[in-house]
Parts: structure tokens; sequence; C-alpha cells
């Protein structure tokens, strides 16, 4: 029988695996969400400019 501590079968914490992945979603749409808009109101200013 191998005492490699690797080889044992440890239960994921899912609790913490949801709360990190909603903080990174929550981050991802703080700045995606103001990136987002920024690139299409200058698209829609350049469209103007050259348009």
């Amino acid at each position: 029988m191998s005492t490699n501590p690797a080889n044992r079968s440890t239960p994921v914490n899912t609790a913490a695996v949801n709360t990190a992945a909603g903080k990174l979603a929550v981050g991802w749409a703080l700045v995606g969400v103001p990136l987002a808009y920024g690139v299409y109101e200058t698209l829609t200013r350049v469209a103007a400019l050259f348009g």
C-alpha cells in the first residue's frame, strides 16, 4: 500500500469553488461591461467621423 499523500482522494469543497466562480464572474462583469460600452462608443464615433 502506498503512503504517498498525493495519492489520497480528498473531497473538493464545492462551496469554495462556487464562491470563487461567483467572484470571478462579478469581477469580469465589473471590468467587461464598461469596456464593452467604451468600445461601442468609440466605434460609433469613429463611424460618424468617417461616415
